[in-house]
């Protein structure tokens, strides 16, 4: 492969890669020698600038005559200088950026800290959420409409042409003499940053071009226009980018103020470029903090892909960069794979990064042993105080536990541990806690267990290694890509370590180490590419009439890329382009950012390539089909400039000439026991060296297990490419073992997950595969859950009642070649439009199912007496939608297509009703489902031709055992800190639906068992409307609550309900008669359930107890969502304001897709100031929104909490109840009630006012934490995930 062509005579070339612990430097001198360095980024005691020192030394050494370190360094003997770093990310992650303010569309001073509405985790009742960037408001006085034919709420007013040719109406010009006065305020407090954010401005800039000419003006020294930052539709995530620029790039320009300080002449004449997120390097003068967030780990996906991929074979690559705190994964196939939108530290940026996936799985993460279950992180020990063995009391750490197993030399470490920095790694420490951690262990296990250090270090690295994998089968078989097929491109101070193990498991033939691996970012900075990219928004249909528009558009970009590098000193030889296209299928929202490379222009595309085509496969590779007849729309267009300064080829290694040298041998712990274990120093090693496993080669930084059964060998430039060979699987028992135990935790859990992800590629409605509104889960013979990806809170436990129902209902009718579709109530339904598709799994030999795999998902209608099928005024479940108890939807194989269509029809045959309106999505959507299933009956099966059925069954059982112990626990702990002890604890609540029908629980807990009786007896009639609730849903309540309660990770099963007896009143309002209506407890009574659990255990006040569901539409279109409101506040938080809580966690549309798509404007989408509860902690406020109709719709609502205030707990007031008002044309407002359905004409507003959440404790006291409950331990070194992965599960769990 080719390296940095060697500099001219005298010059040295330096890539620096600026970490957050160390900074990597590697440098080419004049004779294309390599020096490499790494060196603390941070040691003010010997130098100011890690970058500046490292280049001083490697000069000082290289040309023998000192470089005093007081003095600017000369810079005549420095060709270029190429930089990553974590400024930006470190000041993101901190919150240590500039000073800044937020401008913004007056009535959404609140919309980024709203955001999509959805809480990160679903089951964190505190919601934690990092803080918002920006310390100021200042509304902005100005107001864009888009334009639309007919609409007359403007006037006479004339529209305006956008970027896009889109037109719009300037509603509100901006006013400049008011925002005078706000600005000068602002620059009196010190704040001289601002970002800017005005409503559909990435179509008009005008009015932010308005007030940033007034801001420089005023002497602002950072103004970041959203509309020039990213524009890109979507005022949300462009709104965050606008504000990550503005704090950060006043960072990154103090350090390079600093940066060149240390140089004569302030660098002038050197080149020096900086990477960005894209995998690009730009210059100085352009780097800026919006772009900045991945430039540390961009360098090494830079690296591993142009010394790893070799276009001859194809073989894609995965990149394996394992380090301290975390493990980044990312893959390579030719070209780099960038996403256009990712959220770090809560922060969603929109624009082009690599699509680098962050898990917490480094060296320094730390072991526990939780309820029996061996756990991994994400808890990190840090570089301070750092794993035991680092001599500063820190816990164990996956370094601690090869250290343990002899995989890492303390005798090659250098001796900077301890107190006094002097002294090398405790092997002491690291055994004395391995001890007294297999004590603990064996103990928990019994007088039989007689686990020693070494098994239970190596189990924490086969956990460890399982969590590294789940990411990786994410990145490949979840996009349609074979893992096998992949290498895995191993680099950072860590990962050679686990290479082998974890190619093996996913079946990878090769592991690639690089022979700079522990330097691989800095050395991927000396061969990246400069590049310039141009992109604006486009609103085209592609198709011939647009073609040429487009070919005009992008040559212009084209052009502007080109300039912007010759401007840089290329040649135009030397710069390429690359056009992209941002298109979607029309009524979705999945757009995909496409070139047209491989795909050469035809006469029906455009000039520049089929880029129709090149959507086409990649959309059928990532979903699984296409949509010929659906048109194609085109969102952005994109040019990426590439400028390369022409690679030399890497010198040589030199060729072996006889066996390599050993340097020792030791005793490493493997599966099998301790084996005698070669030891090389690679820098002894030459081509055409192979070296068998077991064996360990030595780098200065970092060290490569060779394991048995894997041969490594030094290619002819001097990398080691490993081949890994299959090893005889340990034999594993029915018995439980801890080890395997957490292993099998993750296999069921991956199981859950893949069905999921080949759901939402194959699913065709904007539900599911875009709302990602669906579960998928595993089940046992008895039905009983095994895993459930923790998705929709709703769908938590819910479908184990439903596929129970179906054993005991169909009995020996059920057969291979079944599949059953249902959504009855009765059969363990919710409500009826989230349809459950169940198929059991044989074995051969065994009459009956051995497992079981379901899919439940939510289709947008099924029919009924309204379109969605949530209708809010229905009294009887046949008004609802077509009806499902055990219907065979495939028989023997065969998809009963006739029979199903016949049965979503069905509801049309009702007076007043409708069969379903869209059965083609309806179709496709079950197939999606059924072919979800296959995927984990294939998975099941894969699994149980490894280990056998007995030893699968035995975990799944030790998997719903493990739930349990953690439930115990729990219960144990609350009737102690809450009762007397050894005697009983009972506790009670109560709560009101709006009508007046009381929720009433009774909870006795036994302290010796850790078990507790739920009575809901008491609880209010069943009910006319549709607010009953199904056993179900009470089932997935009080699942929900147990798991957010327990505080901890722990496997969702039916072992979270074993301790748990539930008596619920038939009749009753929690368990209705089979044609009551539902649709409402799906959505409002669950929330109160949840309400009642939480008050009966005084977890935390009450949060809006409601969805808040908002439907309108008309022949033309239709439009559904959920809006949010407070949470509550507990023993040691405030409530957050503005998100949704507990039984849902829906994401909202963004304000600009919403007036793009419906008649509507948004007036207003703030917090509602004072609606949360008062007290020692403040419950959370909910929002006020406002919509304006433009044309004659149907507005129907269906909420809760507007009679009855969420209440407090310990002295805290209840929040505010909601209120649903509509203001006439003609000025008179009406207050519609909590459940409504009526008609609008253009110019009336609907006001929707979200309940509060409930505070909690004394205002004027002093905290009241429950007894026994003190506040939150102190948190640990914290750990960002980030990548495609991470905001996929994000989406999932806001779906």
């Amino acid at each position: 492969m080719a390296g940095p062509a060697a500099p001219p005579a005298g010059k040295f070339q330096f890539a620096i890669d600026r970490g957050g612990t160390f900074t990597d430097v590697f440098a080419r001198g004049p004779g294309g020698q390599v020096r490499v360095l790494k060196l603390l980024s941070d040691d003010p005691g010997n130098y100011g600038d890690a970058p500046t020192e490292g280049i001083r030394r490697i000069l000082e050494q290289e040309c023998g005559v000192p470089f005093p370190k007081e003095q600017p360094l000369d810079t005549s003997r420095i060709e270029w200088i190429r930089m990553g770093t974590t400024v930006a990310t470190n000041a993101l992650l901190e919150r240590k950026g500039e000073r800044l303010a937020l401008l913004i569309t007056r009535g959404f001073r609140d919309l980024l800290h709203i955001g999509t509405q959805a809480r990160p985790h679903i089951f964190d009742l505190e919601v934690s959420v990092p803080e918002m960037l920006y310390e100021a408001v200042v509304e902005v006085d100005e107001r864009l409409a888009l334009h639309r034919e007919g609409c007359r709420l403007f006037g006479s007013v004339q529209p305006v042409t956008g970027l896009t040719g889109d037109s719009l109406v300037e509603q509100r010009p901006v006013d400049l003499a008011a925002l005078r006065g706000a600005l000068e305020g602002l620059l009196a407090r010190g704040i001289c940053s601002l970002a800017v954010v005005l409503l559909h401005s990435y179509l008009w800039p005008e009015h932010e071009w308005q007030v940033g000419a007034l801001a420089r003006e005023l002497g602002f020294r950072q103004v970041s226009l959203s509309s020039e930052v990213m524009p890109m539709v979507r005022a949300v995530p462009r709104g965050f980018t606008a504000c990550a620029d503005a704090y950060l790039t006043p960072c990154i320009r103090r350090y390079l103020h600093s940066f060149r300080a240390g140089f004569a002449s302030q660098l002038q004449g050197v080149p020096v470029l900086f990477m960005r997120s894209d995998g690009g390097l730009t210059p100085m003068e352009a780097f800026s903090g919006s772009r900045a967030i991945l430039s540390g780990p961009a360098g090494g996906v830079v690296g591993y892909a142009v010394t790893t991929y070799s276009q001859a074979d194809g073989r894609p690559v995965i990149g394996f960069d394992m380090g301290g705190t975390s493990t980044d994964v990312s893959r390579y196939a030719g070209e780099f794979e960038h996403v256009f939108e990712a959220t770090t530290a809560g922060i969603s940026i929109q624009a082009p990064q690599l699509d680098i996936n962050t898990v917490a799985a480094g060296g320094g993460s730390r072991l526990f042993f939780r309820s029996g279950l061996f756990v991994v992180g994400p808890e990190s020990a840090g570089a301070h105080p750092g794993p035991a063995c680092y001599r500063k009391g820190g816990p164990l750490t996956v370094t601690d536990a090869n250290l343990c197993l002899g995989r890492l030399l303390p005798d090659y470490f250098p001796r900077i541990f301890g107190p006094t920095e002097d002294l090398p790694l405790s092997q002491e420490a690291t055994l004395l806690a391995f001890q007294e951690l297999t004590a603990k262990i064996n103990a928990f296990l019994g007088a039989g267990s007689t686990l020693r250090p070494e098994e239970v270090a190596m189990g924490f690295i086969q956990v460890a290694n399982e969590a590294m994998c789940r990411p990786i089968r994410a990145l490949t078989q979840a996009r349609g890509h074979d893992t096998s097929r992949h290498v895995l491109a191993c680099f950072g101070g860590a990962g050679g370590q686990h290479a082998c193990a974890i190619a093996r498991a996913l079946g990878m033939p090769k592991v690639f180490v690089h022979k700079h691996s522990g330097v691989l970012s800095a050395y991927g900075l000396a061969l990246a590419d400069v590049v310039h990219e141009a992109q604006e928004p486009c609103s085209l249909t592609y198709g011939p009439e647009a073609f040429a528009q487009l070919d005009q558009r992008l040559a212009a970009l084209e052009q502007e890329c080109v300039r912007a590098l010759e401007a840089q000193g290329f040649a135009r030889s030397q710069i390429g382009t690359e056009p992209f296209l941002h298109l979607r299928y029309e009524r979705t929202d999945c757009a995909l950012m496409c070139s047209a490379r491989g795909y050469p222009a035809t006469p029906d595309s455009c000039c520049r390539g089929d880029f129709g085509a090149a959507f086409a496969a990649r959309y059928l590779q990532e979903f699984g089909f296409t949509i010929p007849s659906r048109t194609i729309l085109v969102d952005d267009v994109r040019v990426r400039g590439t400028a390369s300064l022409g690679l030399g080829q890497e010198e040589p290694a030199a060729a072996s000439s006889g066996p390599p040298r050993l340097e020792t041998v030791c005793r490493c712990y493997f599966e099998g026991g301790y084996l005698e274990t070669s030891v090389y120093l690679l820098e002894d090693l030459s081509a055409g060296h192979a070296i068998p496993g077991p064996s360990i080669i030595l780098d200065k930084n970092s060290t490569i297990l060779v394991e048995p059964g894997c041969t490594a060998s030094v290619t002819h430039l001097g990398n080691i490419c490993i081949a890994v060979g299959s090893e005889a699987e340990r034999p594993v028992g029915p018995q439980i073992d801890p080890i395997q135990l957490s292993i099998f935790s993750h296999r069921f859990m991956s199981i859950a997950e893949q069905m999921g992800r080949v759901l939402q590629r194959t699913a065709i409605s904007t539900n599911i595969k875009e709302r990602l509104d669906f579960s998928c889960a595993l089940f046992g013979p008895d039905g009983g859950l095994v895993s459930n990806a923790p998705h929709i809170p709703v769908h938590l436990g819910a479908m184990q009642e439903t596929v129970q129902f179906q054993i005991l209902n169909l009995g020996s009718d059920l057969r291979e070649g079944d599949v059953i579709l249902s959504n009855h109530p009765c059969a363990g339904g919710s409500h009826l439009p989230d349809l459950t598709v169940i198929t059991p799994v044989f074995w051969p030999g065994e009459p009956r199912p051995v497992f079981f795999v379901a899919s439940r998902g939510h289709h947008a209608d099924i029919g009924g007496i309204t379109p969605g099928s949530m209708p809010p005024h229905s009294h009887c479940l046949q008004e609802e939608g077509a009806v499902f108890i055990s219907f065979k939807l495939v028989k023997d194989g065969v998809f009963q297509e006739e029979a199903v269509t016949e049965a979503l029809l069905a509801p049309g045959r009702i007076p007043g009703s409708s069969g379903t309106r869209n059965l083609p999505d309806n179709l496709s959507d079950l197939r999606a489902q059924v072919a979800a299933n296959q995927k984990g009956i294939h998975l099941v099966n894969e699994l149980i031709g490894q280990y056998g059925l007995e030893v699968v069954q035995a975990y799944m059982a030790h998997i719903q055992a493990n739930a349990e112990v953690a439930v115990r626990e729990m219960m144990r702990d609350f009737a102690t800190r809450q009762g007397e002890p050894g005697r009983p604890l009972q506790v009670e609540a109560e709560d009101f639906m709006d009508d007046g029908s009381p929720i009433r629980l009774k909870v006795i807990v036994d302290p010796q068992e850790g078990s507790a009786v739920f009575d809901f007896t008491g609880s209010g009639h069943e009910v006319y409307g549709n607010c009953n609730a199904p056993r179900a849903i009470t089932l997935s309540a009080l699942i929900y609550c147990l798991r957010s309660m327990v505080g901890r990770d722990i496997p969702l099963n039916q072992g979270c309900l074993a301790p748990v007896q539930v008596l619920i009143p038939k009749g009753s309002i929690l368990a209705p008669s089979l044609d009551a209506a539902v649709v409402g407890g799906n959505v409002l009574t669950s929330q109160r359930v949840v309400d009642v659990i939480f008050r009966a255990f005084e977890a935390c006040a009450a949060s809006q107890g409601c969805m808040n569901n908002v439907t309108f539409g008309n022949e033309r279109v239709g439009y559904y969502e959920t809006v949010a409101g407070g949470s509550g506040a507990g023993p040691h938080w405030h409530g957050r304001s503005g998100v949704h809580s507990h039984m849902t966690n829906t994401r909202i549309t963004d304000p600009e897709i919403l007036e793009k798509r419906y008649p509507v404007i948004l007036r207003c989408f703030e917090l509602a100031p004072g609606t949360g509860g008062a007290g020692r902690f403040q419950g959370g406020d909910g929002v006020r929104r406002e919509l304006q109709f433009r044309e004659e719709m149907v507005l129907s609502v269906l909420s809760e909490r507007r009679a009855f205030r969420p209440y407090g707990l310990q002295g805290g007031e209840p929040g505010s109840p909601g209120l649903n008002l509509l203001i006439r044309q003609d000025g008179r407002i009406i207050n519609l009630g909590g459940k409504t359905s009526v008609k609008v004409a253009p110019g009336d507003i609907f006001r929707l006012q979200t309940p509060g959440g409930g505070g909690f404790g004394l205002s004027s006291g002093p905290a009241q934490p429950l007894r026994g409950q003190g506040p939150p331990p102190p948190g640990d070194r914290p750990f960002v995930e980030r990548g495609s992965v991470h905001d996929y599960r994000l989406s999932q769990e806001a779906a």
